[in-house]
């Protein structure tokens, strides 16, 4: 006859569960979970570290320019993520003409000093790229048509920058874009 006051059973479950009481088959779940918890995450590392930029990619996301040799008025042309760069040391004349301008009354209203940084208001930075269809503006080197203002000229659609890379006239909507650089003494990284 079977034992209905629960001794028995009480005693079985002692045994089974050991002293610490964690059963065999709680130690068998334990067990498959960290294996199957390391087993994912073997496969999902590789799968997101593949996602990471390589190093040409890396490479290419920050450029420098030397800018100890560009003398005032002077623009130099690089390039930044395979897009044009312009850089332009500005001369003290270029620099009263576009503070001259007051900035409320342009399309895209912005200061020089907006522009630069601080410290650096006779370097301007911008991209060469035309802000109405992505044409690259001419003006950036000696000799080219600079436009009405001093600047920049796109001669696709008759865009015309000044000396800051403002829009003037034209059918470009924005100024120039100025992409975060910062100075480490006569190096510009841009990006």
């Amino acid at each position: 006859m079977a034992d209905t006051s629960g001794a028995g059973t009480v005693e079985n479950a002692a045994e089974v569960a050991g002293e610490d009481g964690v059963r065999r088959r709680d130690w068998i779940h334990i067990a498959a979970l960290g294996t199957a918890g390391v087993g994912g995450a073997s496969v999902l590392l590789p799968l997101v570290s593949q996602m990471a930029p390589t190093a040409d990619v890396l490479a290419a996301s920050t450029t420098d320019v030397d800018i100890s040799r560009v003398e005032a008025g002077q623009t130099i042309k690089a390039t930044f993520r395979d897009q044009p760069l312009f850089i332009k040391r500005l001369t003290s004349e270029e620099i009263a003409a576009a503070n001259e301008v007051d900035a409320s009354s342009l399309r895209d209203p912005q200061t020089l000093a907006d522009r630069t940084q601080v410290g650096y208001e006779d370097v301007l930075v911008t991209m060469g790229v035309c802000t109405h269809l992505g044409c690259v503006p001419l003006g950036a080197a000696e000799g080219e048509n600079k436009g009405e203002f001093g600047g920049y000229y796109c001669p696709c659609h008759g865009s015309h920058y000044d000396t800051a890379g403002r829009i003037r006239k034209g059918p470009a909507p924005t100024n120039l874009a100025v992409p975060e650089y910062a100075f480490n003494g006569d190096v510009i990284r841009v990006g």
